[in-house]
């Protein structure tokens, strides 16, 4: 407001000024031309003869008249004095603020600058050279953006047109660089400068350094949230990390996290036989380690107090300070065991010496668990449970883990336990292939088989949907895979010897994306091809959409190795990813296999079958053979054979069986008459249709999990 009304005053003195210049000449001419008539009047009066008769009744009273002419000369004399001196005055006035601004802009310690409305710069204080370290000379050669920070230019144009068309502007802080290159804050608040016509012609700036500031306060704030020992984040904090996992679970329903709370076994006696300087320097170290332990994502915290839901101990600043309670969050966690294995490296990680005052300790921690569920309100719900597991799970001895939800916990035990299953029954050789044909829609005769991994156990078969993924994520798949395409192969081979088949049989894989992405992938299958004696030529590997898809430049190097190799390769569940028509015409691959939800309703639905048309259409364009997955009535049969689809496989013509059946199928694999091989005809003489095929393969599913299979 006061620098509102200094505008004013200067404006209106301005005004004044204008005005008395413009009428000054004018005043004096007016004054010297009255005061020459007025004397002239006055002259003639008193000279004998230049006047009427003494008798004339009009000039009875020469006296009077010449008094009163005097009089006006006086009045027009002294105004005309008066109104210079205030003209003197109001230029004072100015000389005196000029003067003063001079003393202030060269003086204080902001930054001031006259820009033009493109920007140019018009006047800048001495204090620019002071704090930027730029001379006169640099400042006047570059426009008033070139040294503000390429992301804050935006934000200050917008407040300098602000400025320009309110006339007020507004408080703002941005970057800008110095002359040694250094990044300084400043503070800046613009004012508009208007010609006659209302029109902003410049705009005064105000800046003012507050870097030290800025850097202070992000200081405060550090310690405010920050633990002073370790430098890891506080309760506050954590919390605070924790309310936002909350947020982004609510927004998000397949998001989850889980709240770690690690406390160090028996950190008393540590403390006791080794002093407070020493742990303090343990928990330093016990600090990095944790930070060492965990995923970047996940948040590493000191709680406040030893006893974070208890008031009673809240009042305890010394373990705040000292405390040997962490706790951790973990973004992103897609079951229980993911935070359990956290853990377990948590604690392994622990359990590696630590050197203090050349004593070498060795200690366990004891670690609760807390999920991430729509039951919590508050955050600190979640780390209170995180804590009380902490306590059960030290109730069973030091160094173990404990989850807060039994029912999580269960799975999470029953995960681990198949993981160690699944390692057992690698080494135990457990893994069967089941086969389901591949057959060829022009003659009806197989063409080949999609090999389809199955988990024998002692009393059961497991169901692929039980195991792969945990395969998948644990790596097994890895080995698992590697010892079923060389057992796939020989059994190919064996077939293609034992049956005459022109052109000879082929086995379809599948490329886990665990697989895929390890970098001698080529190298591995080639040699598992060469040990099996197999003709590359017959071994078909199938990639998902997505993962061809997924970085285009990679999967264009990995699919050329391998077809480097002689095999063929399919894009496989096309059209469920995102599909790039581009990248695909880049691939070098051989077929798509049309995924089975399109297949499964073409006959029913008149959009699906048009998408079924499409892709087989797209696919010819490229050269591409196409396979139909899940093929289960005549009528999608007699579809794909009018689309000229070439390959089919699914339950109309069988479910995946295993070796021995197939070797039935193809030892009476005589096609009856027809435009197709019904499903009756691939059962051996003497067997019926119900068995085996149907008993055997009726839980069976493909080697990734894909319903229908």
């Amino acid at each position: 407001m006061s620098r509102d009304r200094a505008n004013k005053s200067t404006d209106a003195s301005l005004a004044r000024v204008r005005r008395a210049e413009g009428s000054e000449w004018w005043l004096w001419g007016f004054a010297v031309a009255i005061t020459l008539v007025l004397t002239a009047c006055i002259v003639s009066l008193t000279f004998p003869g230049l006047y009427l008769a003494r008798d004339t009744a009009d000039w009875l009273d020469l006296k009077e008249w010449v008094r009163g002419l005097v009089a006006l000369v006086l009045i027009f004399d002294i105004y005309t004095i008066f109104q210079h001196l205030q003209l003197q005055r109001i230029r004072r006035q100015l000389a005196e603020r000029d003067e003063m601004f001079q003393l202030i802009s060269e003086n204080a310690a902001d930054m001031i600058a006259v820009v033009d409305i493109s920007g140019r710069r018009i006047y800048n204080s001495p204090a620019y050279q002071k704090i930027l370290g730029y001379s006169p000379e640099e400042l006047s050669v570059t426009s008033s953006l070139e040294q503000i920070h390429p992301m804050d230019r935006q934000r200050v144009l917008e407040a300098a047109e602000k400025a320009r068309v309110s006339g007020r502007g507004e408080r703002l802080e941005y970057r800008i660089r110095h002359k040694d290159g250094s990044w300084r804050i400043l503070e800046s608040t613009a004012s508009a400068v208007r010609n006659a016509k209302g029109e902003t012609e410049k705009l005064v700036i105000v800046n003012r350094d507050i870097t030290e500031r800025k850097n202070a306060e992000e200081m405060v704030q550090h310690r405010a949230l920050h633990d002073g020992l370790t430098d890891l984040p506080n309760r506050t904090l954590f919390l605070d990390r924790l309310r936002s996992a909350f947020w982004l679970s609510r927004r998000h329903s397949g998001y989850r996290f889980a709240v770690l709370f690690v406390d160090i076994d028996e950190f008393r006696v540590f403390n006791d036989s080794l002093g407070h300087a020493a742990c303090d320097g343990l928990l330093i170290q016990i600090g990095r380690r944790l930070t060492a332990s965990l995923r970047s994502v996940d948040t590493v915290s000191r709680p406040a107090s030893t006893k974070a839901f208890d008031p009673a101990t809240a009042e305890d600043r010394l373990a705040r300070i000292g405390g040997d309670e962490f706790s951790a969050l973990l973004e992103d966690v897609e079951s229980a065991s993911d935070a359990i294995r956290v853990a377990e490296r948590i604690q392994q990680k622990l359990q590696l010496p630590f050197v203090v005052d050349t004593h070498e300790i060795v200690l366990t921690a004891s670690v609760g668990i807390a999920l991430s569920t729509i039951a919590y309100v508050e955050p600190q719900d979640l780390l209170r449970d995180a804590e009380i597991a902490m306590y059960r799970a030290k109730r069973k001895g030091n160094s173990h883990c404990e989850v807060f939800d039994k029912a999580m916990h269960e799975d999470a035990v029953k995960r681990l336990r198949l993981e160690t299953d699944l390692r057992k029954a690698l080494e135990l050789g457990e893994f069967r292939i089941h086969y389901q044909p591949i057959v060829s829609l022009r003659t009806g005769r197989v063409a080949g088989f999609e090999a389809l991994t199955r988990w024998q156990r002692p009393d059961r078969l497991v169901m692929p949907a039980e195991f792969i993924s945990v395969a998948v994520e644990t790596g097994i798949i890895l080995p698992m895979n590697q010892q079923l395409l060389h057992e796939a192969c020989q059994q190919l081979r064996a077939w293609n010897s034992q049956f005459c088949s022109e052109p000879p049989l082929t086995i379809s894989v599948n490329v886990t994306p665990r697989e895929f992405a390890q970098p001698d992938l080529a190298r591995q299958i080639g040699k598992i091809l060469d040990q099996a004696g197999m003709d590359p030529r017959t071994v078909d590997l199938e990639i998902t959409e997505n993962i061809a898809m997924a970085d285009a430049e990679r999967s264009d190097r990995v699919l050329s190795d391998l077809k480097a190799l002689g095999v063929h390769l399919s894009i496989d569940d096309f059209g469920t990813g995102y599909s790039s028509l581009s990248r695909l015409h880049r691939f070098p691959v051989d077929a798509l296999k049309i995924d089975r939800t399109f297949v499964a309703s073409m006959d029913k639905d008149t959009e699906t079958g048009e998408i079924v048309r499409i892709i087989i259409m797209l696919a010819h364009n490229f050269g591409l053979k196409v396979i139909a997955e899940g093929v289960e009535t005549a009528e999608q049969v007699s579809q794909l054979k009018e689309l000229d689809c070439e390959l089919a496989q699914g339950y109309f013509f069988s479910k995946p069986a295993a070796p021995g059946v197939i070797e039935e199928f193809l030892a009476s694999n005589i096609p009856r008459q027809g435009p197709f091989l019904p499903a009756c005809s691939w059962n051996a003489p003497g067997v019926a249709e119900e068995a085996p095929i149907v008993a055997e393969s009726s839980q069976g599913r493909r080697l990734h999990s894909k319903p229908g299979q």
